[in-house]
């Protein structure tokens, strides 16, 4: 694989030394189908994170409730003892059932574990970043925050986690977050179609918060997906790079977490980084996202 000259510039969380080029890569394929037990090529997935490290990728989100364990095992196997620079994200707040099943685990207790599973799958003493996961798959639930990110408070006070972030959440959530805790990050479903968070990621941006949107491509309609069709053979670039460079010139607080357990589709997500769009072309998918909030 050839070496990434451009990842689209750089973010620093705020009050924080950590920086993070703006295309990061996103583990959560690195395991069996569904999410659940190990990847079927497991030197396969050592490969693709090590050529993203190679490329100039120093963000990786990840989840020990990927697999679970599967995920950040081999993330501890590929890039451990890990280079100064790396910033490894992970998320806590779910667990998988035998089923394969994604249960809600908020409890005093479930975060604790889910803490020191991270730590130890990982291989780390201190957690870099860790998320709040709040509600079911995709979409956020209405719950306070205060007990669940206090706990995650608490450990950070222990030196277990650095800093603290918050992932399927609402707006009044982020302000609820903001109260208990200094917030670095917030990570929801977001893409050139689903723009409910347009307002957040301008009030994030404002505050110098990164806003970290996940499943950038999906659901389009076959309208939807022909004007972004059009606008890749306009870009001389494929979908994926669109909807990816897209969001890259939505916000400077927007980091990427594409992810893949293919050399071919790293290099075509990472490549996104050098595609510009020029303002017709962002104008017309913008009207995608206008049009889906009017339905």
């Amino acid at each position: 694989m050839s070496t990434a000259t451009n990842l689209d510039g750089s973010f620093t969380l705020p009050g924080t030394t950590i920086t993070v080029n703006r295309m990061g890569y996103g583990a959560m394929r690195l395991s069996g189908p569904h999410i659940f037990g190990p990847p079927k090529n497991v030197d396969e997935a050592v490969a693709v994170l090590r050529a993203a490290v190679e490329a100039g990728v120093n963000h990786i989100d990840t989840s020990d409730f990927y697999g679970p364990h599967a995920t950040n095992q081999v993330i501890r196997r590929a890039l451990h003892p890990y280079a100064q620079d790396l910033v490894i994200v992970t998320k806590v707040g779910a667990r998988r059932g035998a089923d394969a099943s994604w249960n809600v685990a908020l409890s005093r207790q479930d975060l604790i574990d889910a803490v020191h599973d991270n730590l130890r799958n990982l291989g780390l003493e201190r957690l870099d970043v860790v998320n709040l996961r709040v509600g079911p798959p995709l979409t956020p639930a209405d719950l306070s925050l205060e007990e669940p990110l206090t706990v995650l408070a608490e450990l950070q006070q222990q030196g277990l986690i650095a800093h603290l972030g918050l992932s399927n959440v609402t707006a009044a959530q982020v302000e609820e977050g903001h109260r208990i805790a200094k917030i670095v990050c917030v990570q929801n479903l977001y893409n050139v179609v689903k723009r409910t968070d347009d307002a957040l990621i301008d009030a994030l941006n404002a505050r110098g918060v990164a806003y970290v949107p996940y499943f950038p491509l999906g659901g389009f309609t076959p309208v939807q997906s022909s004007v972004l069709d059009e606008a890749a053979k306009q870009a001389g670039a494929t979908v994926m790079q669109v909807a990816l460079a897209w969001l890259l010139q939505r916000s400077p607080n927007l980091l990427l977490i594409p992810g893949t357990s293919s050399l071919a589709h790293l290099e075509e997500n990472l490549g996104a980084a050098n595609v510009t769009l020029p303002a017709e072309m962002v104008a017309r998918l913008d009207a995608l996202g206008r049009s889906e909030t009017q339905t």
